[in-house]
């Protein structure tokens, strides 16, 4: 037995452990903060209607913290179909397609709502003309800590999980310019439609800066291109040889 080994493995797991129990923690810290505001378009959303739940912040997060287990369970079903569909030639381990799968539900899951909630219409929504301001930093002062942090937050997830899907997207600079295109999309979006919304640089700048941070979060997660699948014996050929 390889005692170095095993020692050196303890101290990854109980890391492991001791990080995983801080996000469960932190989670449940911030679901216990804003369960009221939630709760209180669970009526509506339990019942199906529009209007008071998906027209609503607290309606869209609520829903989607529902639909958790739904999102896990996608997870896994795409992780079953392309272990399945792998074929002798292009042999994937089970560790890559569990990632693959995980960022592809991520990417998704974590993006939509989120950009559901900026294109959300105000109540001028169609009668008040779009809003600039492109003057940097100048729209940090009126944002607040709750409003940097729901920046920082649009495009976190898309910025932790590209990586791990797309080995082309695995660098820093790329994907701050992800993250700037697809708020500076999101930016035009709330002019030309004129949802009674500011269309700010100053988000397009803290968008961007959100996907950067949550992607070095998942450095140690990238897909390279040595990953890619190449011809590989599998498993039960091999076995079978």
């Amino acid at each position: 037995m390889d005692y170095n080994s095993s020692s050196s493995a303890a101290p990854h797991r109980t890391r492991r452990i001791v990080l995983v129990s801080l996000v469960i923690i932190g989670l449940a810290s911030v679901l216990f903060t804003v369960r009221r505001p939630l709760l209180m378009s669970a009526p509506a959303c339990m019942a199906g209607r529009w209007h008071g739940c998906y027209d609503t912040e607290n309606g869209v997060l609520l829903m989607m913290l529902v639909g958790l287990p739904l999102a896990a369970l996608t997870a896994c079903a795409l992780t079953h179909f392309r272990r399945a569909a792998a074929t002798p030639a292009r042999y994937q381990p089970a560790s890559s397609a569990w990632r693959m799968s995980l960022a592809e539900v991520g990417m998704v899951y974590g993006t939509v709502p989120m950009v559901w909630l900026t294109l959300m219409p105000g109540p001028g929504a169609g009668f008040v003309r779009g809003r600039l301001s492109l003057i940097p930093l100048q729209d940090l002062v009126t944002m607040g800590p709750i409003g940097i942090g729901g920046n920082l937050l649009i495009f976190a997830a898309l910025g932790f999980f590209a990586p791990m899907r797309f080995a082309v997207l695995a660098s820093v600079p790329r994907i701050l310019a992800l993250g700037a295109a697809c708020s500076l999309l999101v930016e035009i979006a709330q002019y030309v439609f004129q949802l009674d919304r500011v269309s700010s640089v100053d988000d397009i700048l803290i968008n961007a800066i959100g996907a950067a941070l949550a992607a070095l979060a998942s450095r140690r997660w990238w897909r390279t291109p040595a990953e890619a699948p190449s011809p590989q014996p599998h498993p039960a050929t091999a076995s079978a040889s």
